[in-house]
């Protein structure tokens, strides 16, 4: 795609969310730092440079341009453990405007388990920069994340659908709250301190009003500038086991490929509340047969009752419509950007007939008007066109207007 022009026809969005697959299968798909590198390291091998990796607790997708979805399809499926058939199986695929509207619904928290989840935002913004800090962010494409990020800025501080704030990790807060009532005497244990671990931690405290809260990560340093930041304490992760043996309720939010609680672990434990906000799982599902252990997931999560869902059910149309307003705004931006190399083209030549013997003096003998008038009418010509081409596709009878124009009125 390097030396050629991008058209929003290539443009596709392939990949697996919560409407078509659950978290287990949909865990298989999921992207590490590792993998997210090695995605972006075939794209390049593949001559792709404009494109970025999702993947979230809900979601694993690629944004991009290429000839075909299936080699966007194949760089996620090769690099996941969940294969090629069960990719091609449960996937799905969205081109051109389709591609685009899924995009800016995406980034509006439209298309998020919890609606008008905003942490999808920075969690855009994340991938975004490992894309580009890995040479796969062309301008096209930041131009269209741009537009996306603005949309959602507008729908945020415009409508409210992301009013009484929603999020995976707001969602856990508010199922312990209604679990247990009395909270300041229960230990909490958090493991983890990524994005959503780090915002359950402040909606812990500035919620519920506990501090009882222990951080365990494996930067330790973060957990103790959070612990310090928050009145909080932490703990090396090498105290990990001896913090969940103790712990009441205990917050996975880790982002391992394999479980950092197993049910061995967990067997002859005190009564424990355990949320698993990971994708793949980080606390191994046969915990849940234990006695004493209660373990929900993320899915599970996503459908307690939410008492806001109705009034952000009604913001939907007005989030479409700044969709709609932002959308289009980049769809003429490209069309524009289409007719640059026929502009320029059309610039040009009226110049080198500007500086041609015959044409000089033919416009003395007819013209009073000084040389110097003619660069002047040359850019407002090409800025007039400009304009009749973003209404009219017809760009060769433009160029012939040009030059026609520019005689008549030498």
């Amino acid at each position: 795609m390097h030396n050629r022009r991008i058209e929003i026809s290539n443009f596709f969005v392939v990949g697996v969310n919560y409407k078509k697959t659950d978290a287990t299968r949909r865990s298989l798909f999921a992207v590490g730092e590792e993998q997210y590198a090695s995605i972006l390291d075939d794209a390049l091998k593949l001559g792709l440079n404009d494109l970025f990796v999702l993947s979230t607790c809900n979601r694993t997708e690629i944004y991009g341009f290429s000839e075909d979805e299936t080699t966007l399809s194949n760089l996620i499926s090769r690099n996941t453990e969940g294969g090629e058939a069960l990719f091609n199986e449960i996937a799905y695929i969205k081109k051109g405007e389709s591609a685009l509207q899924h995009f800016f619904q995406v980034g509006a928290g439209l298309d998020s388990q919890i609606l008008g989840d905003y942490e999808i935002v920075g969690q855009i913004k994340n991938a975004v920069k490992f894309s580009k800090d890995h040479h796969c962010m062309g301008g096209y494409m930041e131009r269209l994340v741009n537009a996306v990020l603005q949309a959602s800025k507008e729908i945020k501080t415009t409508t409210l659908l992301s009013g009484g704030t929603v999020s995976v990790s707001f969602a856990a807060v508010q199922y312990i709250r209604e679990q247990i009532p009395v909270i300041h005497n229960m230990k909490i244990a958090i493991l983890g301190i990524g994005k959503i671990g780090k915002n359950t931690c402040k909606n812990l405290v500035d919620y519920l009003d506990t501090r009882n809260i222990v951080l365990v990560n494996r930067t330790a340093s973060k957990a103790s500038e959070l612990a310090s930041e928050m009145q909080i304490q932490f703990a090396p992760i090498e105290d990990m086991d001896s913090i969940v043996a103790s712990a009441d309720i205990i917050i996975v939010a880790t982002n391992s490929q394999k479980p950092v609680i197993t049910k061995e672990q967990l067997t002859g434990s005190s009564q424990k509340l355990i949320l698993d906000l990971s994708i793949p799982y980080n606390v191994e599902v046969a915990s849940r047969e234990l006695p004493n252990i209660q373990l929900v997931n993320v899915d599970e999560l996503s459908k307690i009752k939410d008492s806001n869902l109705q009034k952000r059910q009604a913001e939907v149309p007005k989030a479409l419509k700044i969709i709609e307003k932002y959308s289009k705004e980049f769809i003429e931006w490209h069309k524009m950007r289409r007719n640059v190399p026929v502009l320029k083209a059309i610039k040009t030549k009226l110049e080198q007939l500007h500086h041609c013997d015959i044409f000089i003096s033919y416009s003395k003998k007819y013209s009073n008007a000084p040389v110097y008038q003619n660069d002047e009418k040359i850019q407002k010509l090409v800025n007039g066109l400009a304009v009749k081409m973003k209404e009219h596709n017809q760009q060769g009878c433009f160029y012939l207007e040009a030059l026609n124009e520019f005689i008549a009125t030498a």
